[in-house]
């Protein structure tokens, strides 16, 4: 998911670059939605791992 958040960083950084400020702006909102994801993910893989042991 961390790969996915990444791609969709980079696509938006070229297009802002390229001018397309609409893709631009969409790629990172779905780039931060991601990384938001990833991170409750991780944390809660951290929680629920640890309790098990």
């Amino acid at each position: 998911m961390l790969g996915y958040a990444i791609l969709f960083f980079i696509i938006a950084l070229i297009a802002a670059v390229l001018g397309f400020g609409g893709i631009a702006g969409a790629a990172s909102g779905i780039a931060q939605i991601l990384f938001v994801v990833f991170i409750v993910l991780f944390v809660l893989s951290l929680i629920f791992g640890r309790r098990r042991r």
